[in-house]
């Protein structure tokens, strides 16, 4: 019996795309009023909600709430999935403003992964309520960043906390592209790296419950600050 409950919405962004959404809700005491939006990878390549069901489910189950959501031209959703994820930004913002008049929060934790990394990343001083930004497997390198490089200033420059994920065989960013990419990053930044791991391995459902173990890691260390 899993120790939470699951439901879904319908949001609407600014410019009238509708959104598929579901919430996770822990079955028993929330344990912070923060809530945790989980943007899901590259739309074009098969990304979706779905993906990210289990680090939901997850940190449901540690008690709190969590948000997935089909960007544009996924899955339930209306619109249509744009090539360098730029029209996403719009989902994020739409999403993170539901998330704040229907949860009753003020405190949202962005958490991208792999092409949902860049997306959420843009979208962080977009959303004042965003109070820190996770990435699982940020697509930094070369050929990544022929789609997704105009993303990457915005969360390099963003003043809020900052946690990078990724597996040190990741095949579209090496370990020295991330740290000299995140050498000029502001504000607090942490890396944790997954020794030997690729980066669709890490997208796999055998890392979820570490993914759920280092976000909570990050929420608490939030806290401390």
């Amino acid at each position: 019996m899993s120790n939470f409950t699951l439901e879904s919405f319908t949001v609407e962004t600014s410019d009238g795309v509708k959104l598929r959404t579901r919430v996770f809700k822990p079955g028993g005491e929330i344990k912070d009023n923060l809530v945790i939006v989980l943007v899901h990878p590259y739309s074009i390549l098969g990304g979706c909600q779905g993906l990210l069901k289990g680090i939901a489910s997850g940190l449901a189950e540690k008690g709190y709430r969590a948000v997935t959501f089909d960007m544009r031209g996924v899955g339930r959703s209306t619109g249509r999935a744009s090539l360098t994820g730029f029209a996403e930004i719009k989902d994020v913002v739409g999403v993170c403003k539901w998330v704040c008049e229907n949860l009753s929060t003020n405190r949202i934790l962005l958490v991208g992964s792999s092409a949902g990394a860049p997306i959420a990343g843009s979208s962080v001083d977009q959303i004042e309520q965003v109070i820190a930004y996770v990435s699982m497997g940020y697509p930094f390198g070369m050929t990544a960043s022929i789609l997704f490089g105009r993303h990457h200033k915005a969360i390099l420059q963003s003043p809020k906390p900052k946690l990078f994920i990724m597996g040190t065989q990741d095949g579209f960013t090496s370990v020295k592209q991330l740290k000299n990419k995140l050498n000029s990053a502001a504000g607090r930044v942490e890396t944790h790296l997954i020794d030997g791991v690729s980066h669709f391995q890490m997208e796999g459902p055998a890392y979820d419950a570490q993914m759920v173990d280092l976000i909570v890691q990050f929420i608490l260390s939030l806290q401390e600050e």
